[in-house]
């Protein structure tokens, strides 16, 4: 089982890490990590894994059969070997900026609507969430995220810690999400927005949230009956 370095400290940017498997030449199982893998609507790391002084390009990282798999792009690693990783940080911030954004922006909806999320993605340039909103007034989402940005510049401190499956169950708040939890997961991770929001997940974010810097309106998309979508983007304030 890898063990997720950056659900402790997602500012983690190298690490040192043994080899368990190389499969196809080229997907590389380590025993820790700093690179996250895709899920959750937050893109996998990329960055580099250098063995005696040889660079391997990460290109990719998913979770295959319960196993953290590192795509590289080249062959020469094999298993017992010894490697610092090294994570193209510029992405991860940027990608950590957008996660959090995101969980303000579901809250804020929530709050005001009672919408859940049905979907979400996060890329580089932008991020999409989808809502199921029965109503679709543009000039309520240009608002909504008004609200999101006041709650941004609050400077409010984030955390992380787990909660057992039972315990986080009680509290519905906790889960922004439409789709019901895994069953197999007994240890839930809590994120945590100042006194703002609290929320189920694996993903990575920053430890203030004026560190986001401010959300701009990209457009909006009716997708049909109560679902509605908006696309975002981040800008330095």
């Amino acid at each position: 089982m890898t063990e997720l370095l950056y659900l402790e400290d997602s500012y983690l940017k190298e690490f040192e890490a043994t080899v368990l498997e190389v499969n196809s030449d080229k997907y590389v199982v380590l025993d820790k990590t700093a690179l996250y893998a895709t899920g959750g609507g937050q893109p996998h790391d990329t960055g580099k894994l250098i063995n005696e002084g040889k660079e391997f390009n990460v290109v990719f990282v998913g979770k295959f059969g319960g196993k953290i798999s590192h795509e590289v792009d080249k062959p020469g690693l094999k298993k017992g070997d010894r490697v610092k990783g090294i994570l193209d940080w510029n992405r991860r911030y940027k990608f950590m900026r957008s996660h959090t954004a995101a969980h303000i922006v579901s809250t804020v909806i929530h709050n005001e609507t009672g919408a859940l999320i049905t979907g979400n993605q996060i890329s580089e340039d932008k991020v999409r969430v989808d809502f199921n909103l029965e109503k679709f007034d543009r000039d309520a989402f240009q608002k909504y995220l008004d609200k999101a940005n006041e709650v941004i510049q609050k400077n409010l401190k984030t955390k992380t810690y787990v909660l057992d499956r039972d315990e986080a169950m009680k509290d519905p708040n906790l889960f922004k999400l439409a789709k019901t939890f895994p069953e197999d997961i007994k240890k839930i991770r809590i994120v945590e927005i100042g006194d703002f929001d609290k929320q189920a997940d694996g993903g990575t974010h920053v430890k203030e949230t004026k560190e986001i810097g401010k959300l701009e309106l990209i457009k909006l998309e009716n997708k049909g009956k109560n679902n509605r979508r908006m696309y975002y983007r981040l800008v330095d304030s």
